[in-house]
């Protein structure tokens, strides 16, 4: 891991979908009997050779949505439980399918069901997507409120179109119908954003139009156990520090319609104390943000 030159209160994050790449997690499984063993466990309970795709398989095997949320999870799980002694987290939060490892590392899921949910997760996505075609855009170079004010211009024309991520300052998804995307994309490249990208997504996440995904979670989350919180995990819903198990049952069934606010997160852990944040996770895009959200905060890997 990089050294954090630091004393203070360490956040941990996790991040999420898009995280993936080929080979992730071959260096973790060899040097790590910890994370072998989860690893093997992940397999077994999926009932699939998850180790495998993730170790040999291809960038497209990756790519579908019932296997990269499993994958970037297990991968993350696997970096937390395998690091130094001693490393413990005074706060704990992940990006959209991050926060399901955040809850895992704060001690309110079990690696067991955490990882059914996530499954669970993917399929009811994957499923939303095909009944509910969208998808997904980032805007660079507005302020939100800007981003804000033309998304609801062009859903009040009958189109679906919400802020999805706010990633960091200057950098805002944006989610909704096809059509929608693309009318507010040219509005919003009209209002002076430097960019409007579209994103290679499989649907509109984030967004009403996963509700159909949310009510086939809800019975999932509904049977599955949450405990109490070892350390506030800052959920994306509000940004907010939470460690009571209902709040936090609530919030993540609320994630997959409302969006993932990243920013404020951080911001709101740095207001909280947090001097060090060490992304856990396959990739370096978390502590990239960190750095543009909060770049008197020390980031780092934890690899």
């Amino acid at each position: 891991m990089t050294e954090l030159a630091t004393t203070g209160p360490t956040a941990y994050i996790f991040p999420g979908q898009g995280a993936q790449f080929p080979g992730m997690g071959r260096e973790l499984a060899a040097g790590s009997e910890a994370a072998r063993a989860l690893f093997a466990q992940a397999d077994a309970l999926l009932g699939f050779g998850l180790a495998r795709v993730m170790f040999e398989g291809s960038a497209d095997e990756l790519r579908r949505t019932d296997v990269t949320q499993p994958a970037v999870f297990v991968h993350s799980v696997a970096q937390f439980v395998a690091r130094p002694a001693g490393l413990e987290p005074a706060m704990v939060a992940g990006h959209s399918l991050g926060e399901f490892s955040a809850l895992v590392a704060a001690g309110v899921l079990t690696f067991a069901d955490a990882l059914a949910l996530v499954a669970h997760r993917a399929r009811a996505m994957q499923a939303a997507c095909e009944q509910q075609p969208g998808t997904m855009a980032a805007i660079l170079g507005l302020a939100d409120e800007v981003v804000e004010r033309v998304c609801a211009e062009v859903s009040a024309g009958g189109a679906v179109v919400v802020a999805a991520n706010y990633n960091c300052p200057g950098q805002l998804v944006i989610s909704g119908s096809v059509a929608g995307i693309a009318q507010a994309c040219e509005a919003l490249k009209a209002a002076g954003a430097k960019r409007a990208l579209p994103l290679p997504v499989g649907g509109a996440f984030h967004s009403p139009l996963m509700q159909a995904a949310q009510a086939e979670l809800a019975a999932a989350i509904g049977r599955t156990a949450f405990a109490p919180a070892r350390c506030p995990v800052y959920q994306n819903v509000d940004a907010a520090p939470h460690q009571d198990p209902a709040a936090i049952r609530a919030n993540l069934l609320a994630q997959l319609t409302a969006p993932v606010r990243w920013t404020q997160s951080v911001r709101a852990m740095v207001a909280d104390g947090a001097v060090a944040f060490i992304e856990c996770g396959p990739g370096n895009v978390l502590q990239g943000l960190v750095k543009k959200i909060a770049p008197e905060a020390a980031a780092a890997s934890l690899t």
